[in-house]
């Protein structure tokens, strides 16, 4: 069974390191807007789409000893140019140098890293977020509009996007599509933005399926349930998402007053009655992980319920 997912930076990451575990097809279509740190760096020195998200979906479906996740985000502590560059960002953008794009850069990685999976830039143009927020101004640049807390009302980008032609392609022909957790405005929803990505995710016989996050984001998703995902998601892709996958287990008081505390975050709620009228399939698990001392979705719990469903549903 084919899947295609679509996201990036961590949420994207950990959702692929549970469902590499299964027998399906993966393409990962990750979005390339990024332009904070290292990132921001190599795109303004090369002109180049973002690598970080890439970089971690990259390590997330290897399936290679330890050490290559190390090495890929090993950061440079230097007082040269090099400081705080990973060197999973510096290969891949000599990679595309020498191929000329980053699809190409990336499949001819995969063998030597052993990929479970395929990864695939949204698109190959180097592209900028812009966000009009709730009180009207505009900010341009990812890093700018996760920063200013100000609540985003709309987001686009400064000029028009072409999807990749291998993401159009992967998205016609998948069993499932699968929208990852993360940060909402600024990692799921710019691959919903392209007009031609909006054409074939709404000509698509394929059901789609978002996994919501636990925590809300500061300035992006603040007071945010489970259904207000839904709702936002579905104003972006011209039709309606079918099936949410929330978590309904309890998250420790300690960790949420940390969370609230130290990156002002709160629990998202399940609530189950506004999502039953929005006319969606709802998954709901325990999911919470606190074994390392931060909250992460149990993958393993996760990717089960995901391929249970579809062998369920879609087999």
């Amino acid at each position: 069974m084919k899947v295609v997912v679509l996201g990036g930076g961590t949420g994207a990451s950990t959702l692929l390191r549970g469902l590499k575990l299964f027998p399906l097809d993966i393409t990962a279509v990750i979005s390339v807007a990024d332009d904070g740190r290292s990132t921001g760096k190599l795109r303004k020195e090369f002109h180049t789409i973002a690598v970080g998200d890439i970089r971690q979906v990259i390590t997330a479906l290897s399936d290679t000893e330890p050490l290559f996740e190390k090495l890929m985000n090993y950061r440079f502590q230097t007082t040269s140019d090099l400081n705080g560059h990973p060197v999973g960002n510096l290969l891949l953008t000599a990679l595309l140098n020498i191929q000329g794009n980053m699809s190409t850069g990336i499949q001819s990685l995969s063998k030597v890293f052993n990929l479970k999976g395929r990864v695939l830039p949204l698109t190959e143009e180097s592209v900028t977020l812009k966000a009009k927020m709730n009180d009207n101004t505009i900010i341009v640049g990812e890093h700018h509009i996760t920063e200013s807390h100000k609540g985003i009302k709309k987001i686009s980008y400064t000029s028009m996007v072409h999807t990749n032609p291998y993401v159009l392609e992967a998205i016609r022909g998948t069993d499932l599509i699968i929208l990852s957790m993360g940060s909402l405005y600024t990692s799921l929803i710019p691959n919903l933005i392209p007009n031609d990505m909006k054409k074939a995710l709404k000509e698509s016989k394929a059901k789609i399926m978002y996994v919501c996050n636990m925590m809300t984001q500061p300035g992006e998703t603040d007071d945010f349930k489970a259904s207000d995902h839904i709702k936002v998601i579905n104003e972006y892709l011209k039709r309606n998402v079918d099936i949410i996958v929330v978590n309904d287990g309890e998250i420790e008081s300690k960790i949420i007053q940390k969370y609230k505390t130290e990156e002002q975050k709160d629990k998202v709620l399940f609530d189950q009655e506004n999502l039953e009228k929005l006319n969606l399939e709802i998954i709901h698990n325990n999911y919470v992980d606190t074994s390392s001392g931060v909250l992460r979705h149990k993958v393993d719990k996760l990717s089960l319920d995901i391929y249970g469903y579809m062998i369920d549903h879609i087999r």
